[in-house]
């Protein structure tokens, strides 16, 4: 047995369907129109805290993996290449704007 929906009179639903030049869609949701709860459990591939035993807080938190910035500079300079200008092979964070 269906269960009737409630919304205005029919009358009115033709009025309202000819003045919004569509058909109204009715915002509440009843039994016939949601997803059954008879559903099987989703199968979610396991991640790095899956199994907790022997999975220590610190080292499977993401942000203890932050380490501070490298300074490229400094770390040519140490490489041994006196020679070089440290400056003319690293990388720039983008397109520098010359000024005058």
């Amino acid at each position: 047995m269906s269960v009737a929906r409630r919304d205005i009179a029919p009358f009115l639903q033709r009025l309202r369907a000819f003045l919004l030049g569509r058909e109204h869609t009715v915002a509440l949701r009843f039994e016939d129109g949601v997803a059954d709860r008879t559903q099987p459990p989703p199968e979610v591939p396991g991640g790095p805290a899956h199994i907790l035993s022997a999975n220590y807080y610190c080292t499977r938190d993401p942000r203890r993996l932050v380490v501070p910035p490298i300074n490229l500079v400094q770390q040519k300079l140490l490489s041994g290449d006196k020679d070089a200008k440290p400056a003319a092979n690293l990388p720039t964070p983008g397109k520098v704007y010359k000024w005058d």
